[in-house]
């Protein structure tokens, strides 16, 4: 720590935490974590050296899974250091900067997943409502232009965080509320006025939740187009076609919308639940995704 003035100290570390209460039994909750990350990182590779090396799987949706999985390892490489240093070894502390760069590459491949997620729901509508023109439409030239500008607005609207929370000062208060820097969790932590980031990290939530409405209109589409269709049996192979997205959708939400509803509505939330539910957003993902696919493939 550095003196600011005679009154302010500014804190150099950051310090993050496990799961309150089980500080006991951390080693043992490394167990299935490390377990967790291990096959997630395994399956999601698996994806992408078998759709490389697969010549029948060169098609856009296996581009799009391809997208999936490499937002899936980026989430669990970001994670897993600090994640693993808590559990295994108890270290609780981490520097500003790695704490910024930790919530940039966290933030940033979530939205490219939530990207990706948006993508694929278009590109099921797209082979039910007009199968003829599928392929002359999403062509593997316009699937690779999707997945650079994908990551090129992940970076762009992302990049902000970190440069306004080095801008802001950090005294009295160092702990974090969860096992890995997260944008509104650090910037509760400064002292001085936090205004922009504030509503900079409203924005981008809202960018990140409107991909989830788009991909709730493209399923009212989707289902408008298969009650179009005259025999059941037709309806349902088309539906079974959604059936691993829809799937991959709700894993990646449903954490995201109940975190978001403890936060802003939880009168007597527990710090242990919602400490669960974060760590299961950043573990969960990354370990169903391959498995659900590979299964439904």
């Amino acid at each position: 720590m550095h003196t600011l003035n005679s009154s302010k100290i500014e804190i150099t570390t950051f310090f993050l935490i496990g799961i309150p209460g089980l500080e006991h039994v951390h080693i043992w909750i490394s167990v299935p974590i490390c377990l967790t990350y291990l096959v997630a990182i395994l399956g999601n590779c698996t994806i992408l050296f078998v759709i490389r090396v697969e010549p029948s799987l060169h098609a856009p949706m296996s581009y799009f899974l391809c997208m999936l999985a490499v937002s899936d390892v980026g989430l669990s490489f970001s994670s897993l250091p600090t994640m693993l240093r808590i559990f295994i070894f108890n270290a609780t502390g981490i520097s500003p900067n790695a704490c910024f760069a930790q919530e940039f590459f966290i933030h940033g491949f979530t939205d490219m997943e939530s990207s990706v997620l948006l993508v694929m729901s278009f590109d099921r509508f797209l082979a039910i409502h007009n199968p003829l023109r599928y392929s002359s439409i999403l062509t593997n030239v316009r699937v690779a232009k999707m997945g650079l500008v994908f990551l090129i607005k992940s970076v762009l609207l992302v990049f902000p965080f970190p440069v306004t929370l080095k801008r802001l000062t950090y005294c009295r208060k160092s702990l974090l509320s969860h096992s890995y820097c997260l944008h509104q969790d650090v910037m509760k932590l400064a002292c001085s006025d936090n205004t922009v980031n504030f509503f900079y990290g409203f924005f981008v939530a809202l960018c990140m939740m409107s991909d989830s409405g788009f991909i709730a209109v493209s399923y009212v589409f989707i289902l408008k187009t298969v009650m179009g269709i005259g025999s059941n049996k037709e309806r349902l192979k088309a539906l079974n076609t959604c059936v691993s997205h829809i799937c991959a959708v709700l894993i990646f939400y449903v954490p995201i919308i109940a975190l978001a509803f403890m936060h802003r509505f939880g009168k007597h939330k527990s710090p242990r639940a919602m400490i669960l539910i974060a760590d299961i957003f950043l573990l969960v993902p990354p370990l169903m995704n391959p498995i659900v696919y590979c299964l439904k493939t």
